[in-house]
């Protein structure tokens, strides 16, 4: 997407989430691949889990921009994240200097309520299967991240795709 690539500065380090989102669309391939930032999930995936788990965790944590998506948008601006492993969580309420959410048209919903019924019955059933087929187990939502504004005038930018990608 031209318009996230003009949001992310040349060289920025770069957290994408995990997202269909950002899969379908293109984003994560060409944050990850395409030599223009510092990207962190490909340097993560090559990381030891049991030796460099505090490594891991810190890189997470603490990108200049991290890049993702959300499983709702109210209609009054509020973003529920769902998350198996809650990697993305920490850069995403605050830790990365700046966060851009791919949202697809699909994902708005009138409340919170209703937000959160659209994780349960929706998203976490095709991110189950996705999962599933990936490593032989279930998903799960094992946290929960709603963002009702942003302390920080400016950190947060929400692109609304007019189409539906993604869960």
């Amino acid at each position: 997407m031209i318009r996230v690539k003009e949001l992310i500065p040349a060289g920025a380090v770069v957290f994408t989430g995990a997202s269909e989102t950002l899969r379908l669309s293109g984003i994560e391939e060409d944050i990850n691949v395409s030599g223009r930032y510092e990207a962190i999930k490909p340097r993560v995936l090559s990381m030891d889990r049991a030796t460099q788990a505090d490594d891991i965790r810190r890189l997470l944590a603490g990108p200049d921009v991290v890049v993702g998506s959300v499983a709702a948008l109210t209609e009054t601006g509020s973003l529920v994240v769902a998350s198996g492993s809650g990697s993305q969580l920490p850069a995403y309420a605050g830790g990365a200097a700046w966060a851009i959410w791919i949202v697809g048209a699909q994902k708005v919903v009138s409340d919170l309520t209703t937000a959160l019924q659209r994780v349960q019955d929706h998203c976490l059933p095709l991110e189950s299967a996705r999962i599933r087929e990936a490593y032989g187990r279930p998903s799960a939502v094992n946290r929960l991240l709603v963002l009702n504004a942003e302390h920080q005038p400016g950190r947060g930018t929400v692109l609304l795709l007019r189409e539906a990608i993604g869960f």
